[in-house]
């Protein structure tokens, strides 16, 4: 049986990518705790992210780090956070959410966005990625996580 995230990588169901790579995909979470708050999510459907193999755990906590440097800076908050929960999909996720507050961590605060908001939010992080030199992890569309 496959995961939701599964689906979204393989592009049964629609996604918001601002990254991608051999190991892992980053997108839009429908119910950003904050404008901007992205899953970064392994290809491989471990349940926990205990269970991924060293490398790819070390992989994924660099792309965060990534992608909050850019959400720093694509949305003017003064510092990014990181929750690795996994209860709700059990396929390995790292939620990178910029931060206005401690508040903003905390996951029951998630609100359906407007897909508006999120094609905006995503966008813009997309354009701080590239800015940042990112380009090889951007993928073509926001829509896939294709690289070319």
């Amino acid at each position: 049986m496959s995961t939701v995230f599964e689906k979204i990588i393989s592009g049964q169901w629609p996604g918001r990518f601002v990254w991608a790579d051999d190991v892992c995909v980053a997108f839009a979470t429908i119910a950003p705790v904050a404008p901007g708050h992205v899953l970064v999510v392994p290809r491989e459907p471990w349940a926990k992210w205990t269970d991924a193999p060293s490398d790819v755990a070390s992989h994924l906590m660099k792309v965060a780090r990534h992608i909050g440097l850019a959400q720093e800076a694509a949305f003017d908050v003064s510092r990014s956070g990181l929750v690795i929960a996994g209860f709700e999909v059990p396929h390995t996720h790292l939620h990178v959410i910029p931060l206005t507050t401690e508040k903003d961590v905390n996951l029951a605060h998630g609100r359906q966005a407007a897909p508006e908001e999120l094609d905006s939010t995503m966008e813009a992080l997309r354009i701080q990625l590239l800015a940042m030199g990112h380009q090889s992890h951007v993928p073509t569309s926001v829509s896939s996580p294709a690289l070319s």
